[in-house]
């Protein structure tokens, strides 16, 4: 299994781990926004006034509201991302990888306009009369490319799974376990007579469910979010003075955080806020493709909210909670990550400033420094003569090693500074220290810092059993599209049988593998549809010039 796992990270690492499809996503925001003359910012009131339903007609074709398809993909994107990948993105490129996903959100909204008006442009109606929508169908009927299309769906169908399904719940069920000792398998059988219930309904139970998810998580997680920043009142004007300060230079190191230069901070803001709100994959098109509306722009504009939501606000709200709180920068005792672990061949000292500017060079890809080889001897639990151990991009600290429970008497064998994993499996060992924390876990404590105090940590685990579930519903809905395209609508109910089949399953083994799939389906999916709408970038620019020209007239 490891065989493959990283079989699969070699080939992702040169499609969505790689620099050039950051590049090409951002790039083809940014083309757009000038090409269209910054419709976010000139519709931006529009959009609105469209989602509250003032320009609804119920005799127009289509299946849900303006709103019902928002939020049904809205529940798609706001998800863990907005929990986990905030937090990860700041604990690798600072303060200012939060300005650079905001950039990366606002030339989204013109990208997501985009490919949802050419998906609802081109949308048919499936055998069974309902609305079938997304990048496939305008690549098949207007760019006459089936093959393209092709690879699009069969990528949907591969994400729905990658990305809906298999971890969503793994997420959910272990966080009930850590925070709440509810068992992996009862947490997954649970859920999954609920997900089987909402999507056997179809599409119209789905945007049920979805309308009445999302708000009541966003206010879930606004109330943790706000207790935090309030609390931390006098760091908020310095915590945003830093996001700007940053962007372009870089953070300095400061508490246990040794520092990011420019381009850990444009790199891990844009891709975050990219995956956050999935502006250009093609994922959300599917879900607007069936909103009840004959003006294929009006969906588009409705579109533009979307990274806005996800990112602007809820992602900028979850990193001022992690700025203001200050836990961003703070060693904190924890189980270690065989997989964030280094151990450098001699020891460094952090009070040392050279020491501690070598090291964090070493982090951030300037020089190179030796790696650990050989074996660690432990005794009762304590490494003798410990070389410097890197943690989480941390020195770590007051590190234990236990096997099964109690203190580790032993070896570690250390290769090119890695632990290796028969070192760990082999002898059931968990390490244990002081040092930074990213992800799930750095969200968590930084929700401890607010009125609320430990009871704050509750909030995450709550609202990643919201999120992910929510994006779980979403995804079934877009691989059920993929699959009509593809085979038809008569083995839709294959598909659910086996999504929700393998929901359960992944409630309680590692999907490590399938995260890693994940991000290879996921470039699978938006590279053909970037493509598609670059293509059509002169119907684009028309068929907004003509709308423009409508609303004029009916204002006027």
């Amino acid at each position: 299994m490891e065989k493959i796992n990283h079989f699969l990270s070699v080939i992702d690492s040169y499609i969505g781990g790689s620099s050039w499809f950051i590049y090409l996503l951002l790039g083809t925001g940014l083309f757009f926004t000038i090409y269209l003359r910054f419709p976010q910012i000139r519709f931006f009131r529009r959009a609105i006034r469209i989602l509250s339903g003032k320009y609804d007609h119920q005799d127009h074709e289509g299946d849900t509201s303006h709103f019902q398809a928002l939020a049904t993909a809205l529940s798609g994107t706001i998800g863990t991302g907005n929990i986990a990948g905030v937090a990860l993105a700041i604990h690798l490129g600072g303060a200012g990888a939060l300005f650079w996903m905001l950039i990366s959100a606002f030339l989204g909204m013109t990208t997501k306009m985009v490919e949802v008006t050419l998906s609802h442009k081109y949308r048919e109606k499936d055998s069974k009369g309902n609305i079938a929508g997304g990048p496939m169908y305008y690549m098949k009927n207007r760019l006459k490319m089936r093959w393209l299309a092709a690879i699009f769906a069969f990528a949907t169908v591969l994400s729905s799974f990658g990305t809906g399904s298999l971890p969503q719940i793994n997420s959910i069920s272990n966080a009930m376990y850590s925070s709440f000792n509810i068992n992996h398998i009862l947490t997954g059988g649970i859920l999954t007579v609920l997900l089987g219930f909402i999507i056997i309904g179809g599409l119209k139970r789905i945007v049920k469910v979805s309308e009445k998810i999302v708000p009541a998580m966003a206010i879930v997680y606004f109330i943790g979010a706000i207790s935090v920043i309030v609390y931390n009142y006098e760091n908020i004007i310095p915590s945003i003075a830093q996001i700007f300060t940053t962007a372009f230079t870089g953070s300095a190191a400061t508490g246990g955080f040794l520092g990011a230069g420019f381009a850990w901070a444009f790199n891990r803001g844009v891709n975050r806020g990219l995956f956050s709100n999935e502006a250009g994959q093609g994922s959300a098109p599917i879900a607007h493709a069936a909103a009840r509306t004959n003006e294929p722009i009006s969906e588009g504009l409705v579109a533009t909210l979307e990274p806005f939501i996800d990112t602007i606000i809820v992602c900028f709200i979850t990193g001022l909670v992690l700025l203001t709180s200050g836990v961003w920068k703070e060693k904190v005792h924890n189980d270690f990550q065989n997989t964030d672990i280094f151990v450098l061949a001699q020891e460094y000292d952090e009070s040392s400033p050279a020491d501690k500017q070598a090291v964090a060079d070493f982090i951030q890809g300037k020089n190179t420094i030796g790696l650990y080889n050989g074996n660690l001897n432990v005794k009762n639990g304590k490494i003798i003569d410990a070389p410097t151990i890197i943690h989480a991009h941390s020195f770590a600290e007051e590190i234990t090693i236990t096997a099964n429970g109690i203190p580790y008497n032993g070896f570690l064998s250390i290769k090119e500074g890695q632990i290796e994993n028969k070192s760990i499996m082999d002898n059931q060992i968990k390490i244990s220290g002081k040092s930074l924390i990213h992800s799930a876990p750095l969200s968590s404590e930084a929700f401890k810092r607010g009125f609320l105090g430990d009871m704050g940590q509750y909030i995450i685990p709550i609202c990643l059993l919201l999120f992910a579930f929510s994006t779980a519903v979403a995804w079934s809905y877009y691989g059920d599209r993929a699959v009509t395209y593809l085979w038809g609508s008569k083995y839709v109910w294959i598909y659910h049988i086996i999504y929700v089949i393998g929901f359960f399953i992944a409630s309680f083994v590692d999907t490590t593998i399938i995260w890693t799939l994940s991000g290879i389906t996921v470039a699978l999916m938006t590279i053909p549809n970037l493509l598609g709408i670059l293509m059509l970038h002169k119907e684009m620019k028309s068929t907004l010039k003509k709308y423009e020209e409508k609303i004029i007239t009916k204002d006027s």
